[in-house]
């Protein structure tokens, strides 16, 4: 099986470097990722200048690694289009430093990533550790995340469904199970600030607030992983809401015959 690993953190992030350990065993691993963090960056993709692959020296380890000076899907746009000899077989995004639920997904780079590929009809998964820390323990969950693709793996993954995986920054020991979850949408997890600049001028920022979250519905992804449990929400790719499509149909065939 040939992997494809990429992220939103960058090529040198401890993520990458738990997620490629975690994955070896299960196939031929390749890493193209930002050679820069491109968090938050949603699902952009680089037009307006030329965008660079560099191979380099991952962690000094064989693995093939390239660094792209863009965002997480060009890096997956890159991979099969021009980097990698072979398609892969399944495409990894991660493992992101902070935790990706709820509105998240509209966001995140890493989850992004994901969707890049799988609108190249390539099985995808993204997947996150709970812990905002810079210098998180990853090697913690390197175990846990080993076992959550030993079972995925097992099975025919789809390739028009995302899988988001969030894991708890707990040992596998303390992990109480995995969750299937539905995204927490009513959950607002980033507000402004107001700050007032040197000048004195107000500005604003950004702040997550996932820690003074009280989260009411026990089955949500936000719920279940505060809970100590590994959240997966299949995301479908297919945004059509064929419902209303039929519905506003139905206006303009009656606005057409009545003019």
């Amino acid at each position: 099986m040939n992997i494809l690993i990429t992220n939103d953190d960058g090529i040198f992030s401890s993520g990458v470097l738990c997620l490629a350990k975690a994955l070896q065993s299960f196939g031929n691993v390749s890493i193209v990722c930002p050679d820069q963090e491109r968090s938050a960056i949603s699902h952009a993709i680089t037009l307006k200048s030329p965008v660079k692959a560099n191979k380099v020296n991952f962690f000094d380890t064989s693995l093939e690694a390239w660094a792209v000076n863009g965002t997480p899907a060009d890096c997956v746009k890159m991979a099969i289009e021009v980097i990698l000899k072979d398609k892969p077989d399944v495409i990894v995004s991660g493992i992101n430093r902070g935790p990706n639920l709820g509105r998240d997904v509209f966001y995140s780079g890493t989850i992004s990533a994901a969707i890049e590929g799988a609108l190249y009809q390539i099985p995808s998964i993204a997947i996150s550790l709970a812990t905002l820390k810079p210098n998180a323990s990853y090697s913690l969950v390197e175990s846990l995340a080993y076992d959550v693709f030993e079972t995925l793996f097992r099975h025919k993954l789809s390739a028009d469904t995302v899988l988001n995986i969030n894991l708890p920054y707990l040992s596998k020991e303390m992990v109480r199970g995995v969750a299937v979850t539905p995204l927490a949408m009513d959950v607002l997890r980033y507000q402004y600030v107001g700050l007032n600049d040197p000048q004195g001028y107000l500005c604003y920022w950004l702040s997550d607030t996932l820690s003074e979250i009280h989260f009411e519905e026990e089955e949500s992804d936000y719920y279940k992983l505060r809970d100590g449990y590994v959240t997966i929400t299949p995301l479908q790719l297919n945004m059509t809401n064929t419902a209303m499509k039929s519905k506003i149909s139905k206006w303009f065939q009656s606005s057409v015959s009545n003019s």
